[in-house]
């Protein structure tokens, strides 16, 4: 079992209050965030592009793990992650994610990778967190042997 932390400290009222996030490995150390970085295009980080930069990454690496058990090594795998945030009448919510991801693959085979990209849009332990629509789009790249 593993267990990672984050930790957040918010001073301040909503929009005028600001914030900060840390995590324990010292990637993060007090990084800015607040109303406008959330809400508008201020300076900063939140929590929406935190939960992307971590659904793209974890995605990443469960598509080569599931490449890896058809005996497919990627050369590349790149993930963006777009985390949609909407006022419900329930409050602001996480409605989708879309993942729009590009793999290089030489000689790749279409099928496999597509099978292998399903595979790690429900199996990767982020995807699992989510209680939202997550899409997909996925391009291999192929490249002829040399």
């Amino acid at each position: 079992m593993m267990k990672r932390k984050g930790s957040a400290q918010w001073n301040g009222g909503l929009k005028d209050g600001k914030g900060t996030v840390s995590t324990d490995s010292g990637v993060l150390k007090n990084t800015q965030y607040s109303f406008g970085s959330r809400f508008e295009s201020g300076t900063g980080t939140n929590p929406e592009e935190l939960i992307a930069a971590a659904h793209a990454g974890c995605f990443s690496m469960a598509l080569s793990n599931e490449l890896g058990k058809a005996n497919i090594t990627p050369e590349a795998v790149n993930t963006t992650a777009t985390v949609t945030l909407e006022k419900l009448e329930s409050g602001f919510t996480v409605t989708e994610i879309h993942l729009e991801v590009t793999a290089t693959i030489p000689n790749g085979d279409e099928k496999a990778f597509q099978e292998a990209a399903e595979a790690a849009k429900t199996g990767c332990p982020i995807s699992k967190l989510f209680n939202c629509k997550i899409t997909m789009a996925a391009k291999l790249l192929t490249k002829a042997a040399v």
